[in-house]
């Protein structure tokens, strides 16, 4: 009976496939794909890009408000209840778009958008990963942001596809219905808050006895107390991290108006993303398995210097279709680092004790970002005619963020000698 339970599949994995499926499709879906639409939608209104971008920068002020309010509710009420109306209010208000004209539709629904997406893109994972997981934390983050990229790399491209033969209008509605009917039944069926609710333990949690499971409960629950991670130096080189790798990040919004703005069509770009999420499948993958041998510290640096190689092909050799997808795909590989590396780091510096409320707190950098990055990128190219100054931009930042790594660690050994890990 004993070995038979061994053999058992734990639940923590079934769940992980499916909040995988989740967070895949609703960022893919929805949050990825808005990029696709820039040029078609500015195009055709009439709208410039920095314009039309600001949308962005709307959606991060509401994340940014609501974050701190987000762990909350998710710690008193029903997670499933809260998905649910999240995915309604992300997708809907995506769909909405499909009927706008004027640029003010995009500003309007952008707040219900940014408020639905901060559960299903952004907490969800992490934490439901943190509650089930006790063992295999950074693989299965490393899976979770993988089968995001297996769903980009046929999402993106189908994207595209809709966008030239259907037009942007009917796929903004289809993808609004189409996401949410994916993921309410997923939500329904298996996504729980905690291992308790389905009568377990953790995965990796020993089962020989409660008081052995309250006790390892106990062991594992340990690192530096909200209250005063968030006053350390530790904490703002995160802080700053977040904010510059979602900088980062935020350029695969612009990269569907780089590569029409440089003679490739639609269908191009959409593939182009579609490679970009198989680097991400790659990179996620492989941060996860890195950061369990060497360490979130060194697979950080590593990322962001490995990021100057794409953004070295954008700026010499971007009309040769082959290398420009080659980079786009590193350039993916690179960025899944923020869904990967984002949580592993945090867990590093200042453990699993509060982890939720430290991390919801510098998921603040994530929205500061979309304030000013997004919008920022799209006037930039209205100003210049071109990406160039926005490259040379990401290439510094990603020289800044392997040494805000190094800072952090730096900040975490002050607060260890200071007996403040507990």
């Amino acid at each position: 009976m004993n070995q038979q339970q061994k053999k058992k599949i734990h639940y923590a994995w079934i769940l992980l496939i499916a909040l995988s499926i989740m967070v895949g499709v609703g960022k893919n879906g929805i949050s990825t794909a808005g990029g696709l639409f820039l040029t078609p939608v500015t195009q055709d209104l009439g709208i410039g890009m920095g314009s039309l971008t600001l949308y962005f920068s709307i959606a991060s002020i509401v994340t940014m408000i609501f974050l701190p309010i987000a762990g909350k509710l998710m710690a008193k009420y029903d997670i499933r209840l809260i998905l649910i109306v999240s995915i309604i209010l992300m997708a809907g208000s995506f769909a909405m778009f499909g009927f706008m004209s004027s640029v003010w539709g995009w500003y309007l629904f952008s707040i219900p958008m940014a408020i639905g997406s901060i559960f299903i893109t952004q907490m969800a994972g992490p934490v439901l990963i943190n509650n089930w997981f006790k063992k295999h934390n950074g693989l299965a983050i490393g899976i979770m942001v993988a089968i995001g990229g297996v769903l980009g790399a046929v999402i993106q491209p189908l994207v595209a596809n809709l966008i030239a033969t259907q037009g942007w209008r009917f796929t903004y509605i289809a993808l609004g219905i189409g996401v949410t009917a994916i993921i309410i039944p997923i939500v329904l069926l298996v996504i729980r808050m905690a291992p308790q609710q389905k009568g377990l333990q953790p995965l990796g949690m020993e089962e020989a006895g409660a008081s052995q499971n309250a006790s390892a409960q106990q062991e594992t629950l340990t690192g530096i107390a909200a209250s005063v991670a968030k006053k350390s130096s530790a904490f703002f080189s995160l802080l700053a991290f977040f904010f510059i790798i979602t900088s980062i990040a935020s350029f695969a919004q612009h990269i569907a108006p780089f590569a029409m703005g440089i003679g490739y069509d639609i269908k191009f770009a959409g593939s182009a993303l579609g490679a970009m999420q198989i680097g991400v499948l790659i990179g996620a993958l492989s941060f996860g398995v890195l950061s369990d041998k060497i360490g979130a510290k060194s697979t950080a640096v590593f990322a962001m210097l490995l990021g100057l190689v794409p953004v070295g092909i954008f700026l010499t050799v971007p009309e040769n279709p082959t290398l420009f997808t080659v980079a786009i795909g590193i350039f993916g590989f690179v960025i899944s680092s923020l869904g990967t590396l984002g949580p592993l780091l945090t867990t590093a510096l200042f453990g699993t004790k509060d982890y939720s409320q430290i991390y919801s707190t510098a998921a603040i950098g994530l929205a500061l970002a979309g304030i000013v990055a997004l919008p920022g990128y799209g006037f930039i190219k209205d100003i210049t005619g071109s990406y160039t100054f926005v490259l040379y931009g990401l290439a510094g930042m990603f020289i800044i963020n392997a040494v805000l790594v190094l800072l952090a660690f730096k900040g975490k050994k002050k607060l260890e000698k200071a007996g403040l890990w507990k």
